[in-house]
């Protein structure tokens, strides 16, 4: 984990304190601080500001998000950073017992497994004012995309970068087996019968595909295609039936060996990226969100390709891989809000930002970021959210606070089934009621 650092950058930007009374030209994508306060907010502008910044994520992200922070404190001298970062495990712990204390860090970074939980326990800023008056300016941020960071219409989470559910899949393979690449839009039905042929062509020493029965994010695309939900509100949005449906599908793909042992899904349930069998040989493809693609990448001497998870591309949205949220305790509202503009709608800020977290949530900053971006992996991550940009379907709302507990309940559903431990019906059953429960609780 990295220690928090510090850059102190005392005293005031006078030529950002000039331009707000003023309304002199101020430095590209930074917004006045100053306009609207009474003298006694003017006054108190002066004195120096240090935000705190908490982010999980590697080296990688550390250092394009401190480099961000720093070019936002260049700006604006009298504002400086507290930054700490870690791995994801134990991040949201960490989040919540600072929150419990009153003193959560003044930004932070956030996914929608907790985005909706937390802004129920009122631990997040509401930023719909701000948006309102476009003091933070979401006009380049596609709507669809900025509505999946509202909870109850406030909008609560400003989206980090743009991901999307991704088939990732092996190409050098695929030539060396004369097997035919996936490709975006097909049917569930003709991919696991891809996934099979190819497990054949290679002597079954290779799945075809990962076994994605306990994974939230097929299914829930593949309810949209039938025209269900994974939620409706705080309740889950399909019925038995449809999960069941789901487990028996998964069911008939190992009977045909499109799938992979037990022992090998169950090590890829894990999340970890290293641990995915498309890039540890196991299979031909596994399941991933578009934004890991240059990580896997660099996992692996083969070469890697992704499209569209199976069925519609309608069912997909555009979904945030994460957000950057402000702590309702803050107080310094008006500089996280706008240090939250600066990291979405200035274009030097993206530059550096890159595309490691996903696509710039500003279709502006986009354009000049993807137009720079040269790895080969990149590439094919932003001509994937390219592609479904103009084929996506309408955002749902988050997922409601039980969203966790609800994802682990279904990796566990799925591997008692696989591990023959229960039938499909009995831990569908099973699932409903420890799901709904998770839910109401």
């Amino acid at each position: 984990m990295r220690a928090p650092q510090s850059v102190p950058r005392p005293g005031l930007d006078r030529r950002r304190f000039l331009g707000a009374l003023t309304g002199l030209p101020l430095a590209a994508g930074a917004l006045p601080l100053l306009t609207g306060c009474s003298p006694e907010e003017v006054a108190a502008d002066e004195s120096p500001i240090e935000l705190s910044v908490f982010w999980w994520g590697g080296a990688r992200r550390a250092a394009a998000t401190e480099q961000a922070l720093r070019l936002y404190s260049q700006q604006n001298p009298r504002v400086s950073f507290r930054v700490t970062w870690q791995g994801l495990g134990g991040y949201y712990d960490r989040i919540a017992t600072q929150a419990t204390g009153g003193n959560a860090p003044d930004l932070f970074q956030i996914d929608d497994t907790l985005l909706a939980e937390y802004a129920g326990r009122d631990i997040l800023l509401d930023l719909t004012r701000y948006v309102a008056d476009e003091r933070l300016d979401l006009r380049e941020v596609p709507e669809q995309l900025a509505r999946y960071g509202r909870v109850d219409e406030r909008t609560v989470g400003v989206p980090a970068a743009q991901t999307s559910a991704a088939l990732v899949f092996n190409r050098r393979l695929l030539r060396r087996l004369g097997q035919p690449e996936p490709r975006t839009g097909m049917s569930w039905k003709e991919y696991v019968t891809w996934a099979a042929r190819v497990t054949r062509a290679s002597g079954n020493r290779v799945a075809g595909t990962m076994d994605a029965s306990g994974d939230y994010r097929a299914f829930w695309l593949w309810l949209r295609g039938q025209g269900s939900e994974l939620y409706q509100g705080r309740q889950l949005g399909f019925s038995s039936a449809e999960l069941l449906a789901w487990f028996e599908f998964w069911e008939v793909a190992r009977f045909d060996r499109a799938t992979p042992s037990a022992a090998l899904v169950e090590q890829a349930d894990s999340g970890e990226l290293a641990r995915q069998l498309v890039v540890t040989g196991h299979t031909a493809a596994s399941f991933a969100w578009s934004h890991q693609l240059p990580e896997l990448q660099s996992l692996t001497d083969d070469e890697l390709g992704a499209v569209a998870f199976p069925g519609t591309p309608a069912a997909q949205w555009p979904r945030a891989s994460m957000y950057w949220a402000g702590f309702r305790g803050t107080r310094h509202p008006e500089t996280v809000v706008d240090v939250l503009d600066f990291l979405t709608t200035n274009v030097a800020a993206g530059r550096l930002l890159g595309v490691e977290r996903g696509l710039n949530a500003s279709k502006q900053v986009r354009s000049f970021v993807t137009a720079e971006v040269t790895g080969r992996a990149e590439k094919r991550m932003a001509a994937l959210g390219a592609e479904l940009d103009d084929l996506a379907g309408p955002s749902p709302a988050p997922p409601p606070k039980g969203h966790a507990a609800v994802r682990t309940l279904l990796i566990e559903a799925a591997e008692s089934i696989r591990g023959k431990r229960a039938g499909a019906r009995t831990a569908t059953s099973r699932f409903m009621a420890q799901a709904n429960a998770a839910l109401a609780g």
